[in-house]
């Protein structure tokens, strides 16, 4: 697993990333729109997609790192970095 800090920082980027796309969807219906409830609507899809596309490459990074631990792991302390 990677390390609790870099779990943390994951989650961290999403929270951030969801109020930003938040934001900026909110900004963008309420220029277009006169309601209010289509401005929170358009907040709420912007915060949703934001989050999830963070999140995806979140996990993507994570398990990256799992990989690249696990094949340090299995060459041994002392081996050559390269290829195998």
């Amino acid at each position: 697993m990677p390390s609790s800090g870099a779990r943390i920082l994951a989650f961290l980027a999403i929270c951030v990333a969801g109020l930003c796309g938040g934001l900026i969807g909110y900004a963008v219906t309420d220029l277009q729109t006169d309601g209010s409830l289509a401005a929170a609507i358009g907040g709420v899809v912007g915060a949703v997609a934001a989050a999830g596309g963070v999140a995806i490459v979140a996990v993507l990074a994570l398990r990256a790192m799992t990989e690249w631990r696990t094949v340090d792991d299995r060459r041994g302390p002392g081996s050559p970095p390269g290829p195998g």
